[in-house]
């Protein structure tokens, strides 16, 4: 039976992301995320629910949400769902949480207004753009970029 794992998540950073590296120097970026639901139940009184994640970057896409990525600004994430299982060493008892493994992201929001950073101080570095291209790519030969990538700028809106 074939199977799907695939999670597609539009939210707001909720802090600063925290970089560290595996002993093979792989670095690892944690991101947390707060996503908002607006809906209206039966009764007509409009609700709003958020819902907290926890996504795990690697490689240079951690470098990068590491580098860029600051508490209050728009995300688009890409990942899969997996599952960590681990003993308390407190109580003994087994615990476990569901988080995402990020594959890709991007940036929301225009480079100029900080994508909502609460310090004022954002958007004054440009907005990395990440790609899903495999790592095998040759490094010390720049790609050419698309004729839709060299027009991105004349676009109006």
């Amino acid at each position: 039976m074939p199977s799907l794992n695939k999670v597609m998540l539009i939210g707001n950073v909720t802090r600063d992301p925290e970089i560290r590296y595996t002993p093979k120097g792989t670095a690892v970026a944690e991101v947390g995320l707060a996503i908002n639901r607006v809906f209206t139940p039966e009764g007509g009184e409009r609700r709003e629910e958020t819902t907290f994640v926890d996504i795990t970057f690697w490689g240079r896409q951690a470098e990068i949400i590491a580098e860029y990525g600051k508490k209050g600004k728009p995300l688009y994430v890409e990942g899969r769902l997996q599952l960590d299982s681990w003993d308390d060493k407190q109580s003994g008892q087994k615990r476990s949480k569901l988080k995402i493994v990020g594959e890709n992201f991007q940036f929301l929001g225009s480079r100029g207004d900080g994508g909502g950073s609460e310090d004022g101080e954002g958007g004054h570095e440009p907005a990395p753009r990440t790609s899903s291209r495999p790592s095998s790519a040759p490094a010390s030969k720049p790609a050419a970029p698309s004729p839709s990538e060299s027009e991105d700028d004349d676009i109006p809106f």
